[in-house]
């Protein structure tokens, strides 16, 4: 089942089923109008939404309306939490490694996450607005789960069980806020403004095809695909070098305190040791050329820059749709939102 939230004035905006080709959809009317009403209330709500969608793909619903994602708002416009790990242990180590640190070894054995914002978030076509080029302005390719409850002290098996739907993230960065940031020990804050999310939330059963599923146990065995400014930049596969599945990351999030439904956790930045693969954020660029010739020479994202991230299925077919967003500066005035 794919779900999407449509755009309609308010800032929960209004939940439609979307077909598996990505081609029409149907509001949830009746059933649902939000998301999170679903998440709160799954094994009854989805069901019904499970028919929607069934129709959608083989009958004639009366409603259908062409899908347009740029009429999308985040699946879930705004969550009660937004964790966000950092799974991918050679990302960790390029960065780290450019700049002279080393790696602890409990990095190897304990997942790195942080709390981001989760008030609002971005749909798949909105700008990013950035207060400043000079902020160092990059975007982070990532895939993302949204859970059910989750109680305190479950392990990584038992978390597993808690997602409920996969989404691709464009996780921003303002790299030259970070190092400040996290020289006070406290974490991100300004660094990362809102996080932008697929048009598209799929249930686990998407990645069947052909009686071979591409999620496996926590991980997603597909290629995450990036395009700068029409470049295709990366192409990194996003299963086989996460150190840390999700339910690892949940675990880790809930070992002192539970997990509600309508949280988010994402998986970091992917990245492969292959470098031909390319990249899924520019700072892993930017890290590569410091090692290899003592200093960057690729620049962060400007004003007018796009990026694009997609993922397709075993099928060909995109699978959540394509984040697609441009860089622009602040135009509203003060007490806008």
């Amino acid at each position: 089942m794919k779900l999407a939230t449509y755009k309609d004035g308010s800032r929960d905006g209004q939940l439609i089923v979307v077909s598996r080709d990505l081609t029409t959809a149907h509001y949830a009317s009746g059933i649902a109008s939000r998301l999170q009403q679903v998440l709160d209330d799954w094994n009854f709500l989805s069901p019904q939404l499970q028919d929607v969608y069934d129709t959608l793909n083989h009958g004639k619903p009366r409603h259908a309306f062409a899908f347009d994602p740029k009429q999308c708002m985040a699946p879930l416009p705004r969550a009660y939490q937004w964790v966000d790990g950092s799974a991918y242990i050679n990302h960790v180590a390029l960065v780290r490694q450019a700049r002279g640190a080393e790696m602890p070894p409990s990095f190897y054995t304990d997942p790195l996450m942080y709390q981001g914002g989760s008030d609002g978030f971005l749909g798949p076509c909105d700008d990013v607005i950035c207060a400043s080029e000079a902020h160092g302005i990059d975007f982070e390719a990532e895939v993302a789960v949204i859970t059910s409850d989750v109680r305190m002290g479950s392990t990584p098996e038992q978390a597993l069980d808690g997602i409920r739907l996969v989404m691709l993230a464009n996780d921003v960065s303002l790299r030259h806020l970070i190092p400040g940031e996290l020289a006070k020990g406290f974490g991100f804050l300004q660094s990362k403004p809102a996080t932008a999310f697929s048009p598209v939330a799929v249930t686990l059963d998407e990645f069947t095809t052909g009686g071979e599923s591409a999620w496996d146990k926590g991980r997603l065995n597909l290629m995450l695909q990036s395009t700068w400014n029409g470049r295709k930049v990366g192409r990194c596969e996003a299963g086989p070098e996460m150190t840390f599945h999700f339910g690892q990351l949940i675990a880790h999030l809930c070992k002192t305190r539970h997990v509600r439904a309508g949280s988010i956790v994402g998986s970091g930045t992917v990245s492969n040791k292959e470098g031909s693969r390319g990249y899924s954020c520019i700072a892993e660029k930017r890290a590569l050329e410091t090692i290899q010739g003592g200093k960057p020479t690729t620049d962060f994202m400007k004003y007018g820059d796009t990026i694009h991230i997609e993922m397709k299925g075993r099928d060909g077919m995109s699978v959540f749709g394509a984040i697609d967003q441009e860089i622009a500066p602040p135009t509203l005035a003060v007490g806008q939102v």
